[in-house]
């Protein structure tokens, strides 16, 4: 079985874990948790629109960043590698990198740094560095070996450094700033920086673990969630230490992409059609769920990112004739606008 095939089985047996949510929710400090329990409401204010429309019949967007200097965003297909980009006032976005450059198969996580640089994950190979005024590529890292591998989500540390979750191997890679100088123009090989899977609670082979990951503004710590365990993870990026955080009012099963802005996480849940707030403590130790959404108008989202106080998520479609098959995707593929969460 090859390494794309093998993501396909995994991402098949995520269908068994939840069901896809069909109503729209909004609570406050809920009793439940937001995955695998109902959710009950108390109000609705929150408000779902299309604001961006990717251009294709197969696209299967996964990933989503915005570029602190510009207010441009970036959009990757899963299905092929198409790399869009979504430009304030424009509906339509436009293809950035086309399907297959450089050898990609797809496009997972995306995260632009202020150095005017996309990063992009391809989740059978490694993570792709690219100018973004250029569309130059600077660098690509790879994952050595041949073992099944998920690159997933990554986030930018204040010091530049990147880190890059693998769903599979349950580890976190890390490319410093002079990784990237050393392997401009060139190829290098990704490495871990931390190894989570004793730490995560028992899981089958072959599980999806590790997903969405944010960076701590301050640079004391990342944040990392276990989508199969539905725990958070606390990552010091001083001592390599890691331990589980405290959640209270919820979990962060089927957890995809994260955002953290100012205190608070935004997670999207990917089965549920639901998105959850949370308030993290200063140190990273904990984390107390404010709000929740579902909704089936998120159509699966993915991930999702936080710009001018709108929340921009990615309407994925997997389980509509996509990787988790079935059904026909709504045409066309949309990144929704939510506010009020």
């Amino acid at each position: 079985m090859s390494d794309q095939e093998g993501v396909l089985v995994r991402l098949h047996r995520l269908t068994s874990t939840a069901a896809l949510g069909t109503a729209v929710l909004l609570t406050s400090v809920p009793a439940v948790p937001v995955a695998g329990a109902a959710v009950h409401a108390t109000a609705s204010r929150a408000r779902v629109s299309a604001a961006y429309v990717l251009p294709g019949d197969r696209v299967y967007p996964e990933g989503i960043a915005a570029d602190p200097r510009t207010g441009a965003m970036y959009a990757g297909s899963f299905q092929d590698g198409t790399v869009y980009r979504m430009t304030p006032g424009r509906r339509v976005a436009e293809v950035f990198l086309p399907a297959g450059t450089d050898g990609r198969r797809t496009a997972n996580g995306l995260k632009a740094d202020r150095a005017g640089r996309l990063w992009v994950t391809d989740s059978t190979a490694g993570v792709s560095v690219y100018d973004t005024r250029t569309r130059r590529l600077l660098a690509r890292f790879d994952i050595p070996g041949n073992e099944a591998r998920f690159v997933n989500d990554l986030a930018i540390a204040p010091d530049g450094s990147a880190y890059i979750t693998d769903s599979v191997r349950s580890v976190v890679y890390r490319v410093t700033p002079r990784d990237l100088a050393e392997a401009r123009g060139g190829r290098a090989v990704l490495v871990p920086r931390f190894d989570l899977d004793d730490a995560l609670e028992p899981h089958g082979p072959g599980d999806f673990t590790l997903n969405g990951i944010v960076a701590d503004p301050a640079g004391r710590f990342l944040l990392t969630a276990d989508m199969h365990g539905g725990d958070l993870y606390r990552l010091d990026v001083a001592s390599g230490a890691v331990r589980k955080a405290v959640l209270s009012g919820g979990d962060m099963r089927n957890a995809d992409g994260l955002e953290l802005q100012h205190g608070r996480l935004w997670t999207v849940h990917n089965l549920d059609n639901a998105i959850s707030r949370w308030r993290v403590a200063r140190d990273g130790t904990g984390a107390r769920r404010e709000r929740a959404l579902s909704d089936a108008s998120l159509q699966l989202p993915t991930t999702l990112v936080r710009s001018r106080g709108t929340l921009y998520v990615v309407r994925s479609q997997f389980d509509k004739g996509g990787p988790l098959g079935g059904g026909t995707p709504e045409i066309p593929f949309t990144v929704a606008a939510v506010r009020g969460i």
